[in-house]
This record gives C-alpha cells, sequence and structure tokens, in this order.
C-alpha cells in the first residue's frame, strides 16, 4: 500500500507507517499526490483510494477480473459512512449518474492499469476529466460492490447546494472555465 501525503498536519504519516504503508510525501496538489504514488507502485493494477473511503470486501479481486476481462477503467458503487435517508438519496443518484454515463468520480475509488492511469494536474476536475478520457479509450466498469465514503461535504454544506454545486462545475468545465477558477468556486 501506498500512501500519498502533500502535507498533512494531523498523524496520516504515522498512522500509515505504523499500518505498514510506504509514505510518499510531496505538493499538496491532490493530483500530483495520486500520480507520484502511482508512478511509485510496481503493481500492475492500481486503485486509487480517497483518505475518507473504504474499500469493500473483495475489492482486488473484483478488480483484477474486471481488468482482465478487458476494461480499461473502472470504479466501484458509492455509499456513505453516515447513513440515513438523504445520503441514501445522493448515493442513489451518484450510482444512476455513473450507471448512465461510465464516468466514475474519485470518490468511488477509479482503479485501471499502471501505465494508463495518469491524473491531470488541474487543481480540480482531475477525477472526471480522467474518467472522461478513460472512457473515450475504451470499456469502463462499474463494479457492484460499494466503496464507503464520508458525506461531511454534503452533510455541512447541505445536500442539495453540494448537489448544485457539483453539478454547476461540471457544467462551467464543459464551457471552458479554468479548473484553477473551478477549484476557487468550489473551496469558497
Amino acid at each position: 500500500m501506498i500512501v500519498a501525503d502533500g502535507g498533512s498536519s494531523d498523524e496520516t504519516i504515522a498512522i500509515a507507517t505504523s499500518r505498514g504503508a510506504r509514505v510518499i510525501t510531496g505538493q499538496s496538489l491532490r493530483a500530483a499526490q495520486i500520480n507520484r504514488g502511482i508512478e511509485a507502485a510496481s503493481h500492475e493494477s492500481i486503485v486509487v483510494v480517497h483518505a475518507d473511503t473504504l474499500l469493500p470486501a473483495g475489492a482486488a479481486a473484483a478488480i483484477e477480473q474486471a481488468l482482465g476481462d478487458g476494461a480499461v477503467f473502472g470504479a466501484f458503487r458509492v455509499s456513505f459512512l453516515e447513513g440515513g435517508a438523504r445520503l441514501a438519496c445522493v448515493a442513489f443518484m451518484i450510482n444512476a449518474r455513473t450507471r448512465i454515463t461510465k464516468k466514475p468520480w474519485g470518490d468511488q475509488a477509479q482503479f485501471g492499469r499502471r501505465e494508463t492511469l495518469r491524473y491531470p494536474e488541474f487543481p480540480i476536475m482531475e477525477d472526471y476529466e480522467l474518467a472522461r478520457r478513460m472512457k473515450r479509450a475504451g470499456r469502463v466498469a462499474i463494479l457492484p460492490l460499494a466503496v464507503c465514503t464520508s458525506g461531511r461535504r454534503f452533510l455541512t454544506k447541505g445536500v442539495m447546494r453540494t448537489s448544485i454545486l457539483n453539478w454547476w462545475i461540471i457544467v462551467c468545465y464543459h464551457l471552458g472555465v479554468s479548473p484553477e477558477r473551478l477549484s476557487r468556486w468550489y473551496r469558497r
């Protein structure tokens, strides 16, 4: 396991090291962190898991099966750690969007082959742009297993507000607004 850390101020490095992870440090841009981790990996199959996301049992075997069956890229369905009706509705919508578009986002534990999995080094939208590129490259597998991720942002900022902002960012990205500007909007 490789943990790519961009300067965290908590106990991430100590915890990761104590659990046997190889820790790679560097700049804080998430895409750069992920790419450093991919470059340091020795395995052919790579899964990118955000720090607030848990893989389901059987994830490694499911990834190997999907890639072995010809998928060039993929991810999991999503569920939320916190539970509740509001987040269940959000998960349903995310899973429906992913099933239709075949463009899973980063919190769904994206996976692929080491030689093709490279994130554009944007301050935001790196996961979305990678999914777009990989969909053009070949078959995308959406696994029936679900990762469990944090719904903290939805609960803190509001489910509707967060959902609308996410879609607004996507629309603006397609209209040519720079990832730098989108990042400022998203982080306010």
